[in-house]
């Protein structure tokens, strides 16, 4: 016996009453967000890269001095300093390592797990590069204001080529934060368009 066509279709949606039932509908493919997931590790990359070589090669020697002392400024000299070129260094090494990840994940836009584990991760060097830059910050912004309080005066009027080389290595720096949390809004996004349970 054969059913009407409107018939066939109406009976196959039918749900008995009080019956819930979940289907997984696709959301949308995760390769664009993966592809730009690799644009932005390559930036962070060149970011901090480019930070941590600014900041370490960062010196100046003033022209004049006395018989017993020389007037020169190294980033060394400063732990603040310091600290900034060891995590810009350890951020970039972190961003190759991921970079392979980054590439399969475009391959296999369907992967969680490694998603999960990457945000996480991703997370961590971001509190971790956000430290080492903000502190790096602080004595650049006392070299060019000096604190009145403690009577510490700016020093930017003498070494202006080091404080403005400290200031560049900042952009960089402060730049690669932003590009981690793009990185970890796109790994939320990747997620939640796995798929989309609908209620029938």
């Amino acid at each position: 016996m054969f059913l009407p066509q409107n018939q066939k279709m109406t009976k196959s949606v039918r749900l008995e009453e009080g019956d819930a039932s979940k289907v997984l509908v696709p959301v949308g493919s995760n390769k664009g967000v993966s592809v730009m997931d690799l644009v932005l590790r390559l930036v962070g990359i060149a970011g901090t890269l480019g930070a941590a070589i600014a900041m370490g090669t960062n010196e100046q020697t003033l022209p004049f001095f006395t018989r017993f002392v020389v007037f020169n400024a190294e980033y060394d000299d400063f732990r603040s300093f310091r600290l900034f070129v060891i995590v810009n260094a350890i951020v970039c090494a972190y961003f190759v390592l991921t970079i392979p990840l980054s590439i399969v994940h475009i391959m296999r836009s369907a992967a969680r797990g490694s998603r999960i584990l990457l945000i996480i991760m991703d997370t961590v060097m971001l509190a971790l590069l956000t430290a080492g830059a903000s502190a790096a910050a602080s004595i650049v912004y006392l070299a060019h204001n000096g604190n009145t309080s403690t009577n510490w005066l700016p020093v930017c009027q003498q070494y202006g080529d080091f404080c403005q080389g400290a200031s560049g290595s900042l952009i960089g720096s402060f730049g690669a934060v932003v590009v981690f949390i793009l990185i970890i809004l796109l790994g939320a996004i990747a997620l939640s368009r796995h798929a989309k349970r609908v209620v029938l």
